[in-house]
């Protein structure tokens, strides 16, 4: 990398973004020393413009941030570090220090609409026309998906093999509704099995 420190008094913004979420947790300065000791170490070291010295996010907390990945963007005058957090980024405990917890993303707002369908005994949507059927044919239906991707996985149409790994997600969301189940909730087992 080439970073353009002269233009911000030998400093350049850092943006740094959970890697998984996409989420922007903070952002701090480097100096050149600071970018060459996060590339170094591989944990996120900011200059500190108030200390007036090299500070690595966590040194305090334990909360570091490991480097995933380091970007620039076209100017070359400003840093994204995607990195994965070791808890809360911001100094008040927060995920973020733009506020918020950790954004779900569009699956998390399928979820949300497939649970609107339902709740709302919306009428004619085909999501609430099988969450009528109970949970025997909405787990048949979540079976009936898996042996299509399993045979779409089996050929070499990625159209096919994408759509069929959307319906088997779809129904698989219809399923945890109708168990009483978030997605959340599955995220945090997968969560607890990463530790």
């Amino acid at each position: 990398m080439n970073i353009s420190f002269n233009k911000g008094n030998g400093l350049v913004p850092v943006v740094i973004q959970d890697s998984r979420t996409l989420q922007v947790l903070m952002l701090g300065y480097m100096n050149e020393e600071a970018l060459q000791k996060t590339e170094n170490e591989g944990i996120v070291t900011f200059f500190s413009r108030s200390k007036n010295r090299l500070w690595t996010k966590g040194e305090t907390s334990g909360n570091f941030l490991k480097v995933e990945s380091i970007h620039t963007d076209c100017d070359q005058d400003t840093i994204l570090i995607k990195t994965v957090p070791a808890g809360p980024v911001c100094h008040t405990g927060s995920f973020s220090c733009f506020g918020g917890k950790d954004p779900k993303g569009f699956l998390y707002e399928l979820e949300a609409k497939i649970a609107g369908k339902i709740d709302d005994k919306e009428n004619g949507s085909y999501t609430y026309a099988l969450y009528q059927r109970g949970i025997n044919k909405i787990a048949q239906k979540v079976g009936e998906e898996a042996v299509e991707l399993v045979i779409e996985a089996k050929d070499n149409d990625p159209d096919l093999f994408k759509n069929e790994a959307a319906d088997l997600l779809y129904h698989f969301l219809i399923l945890l509704k109708a168990k009483g189940y978030s997605l959340g909730e599955i995220e945090e087992v997968l969560l607890g099995r990463n530790r």
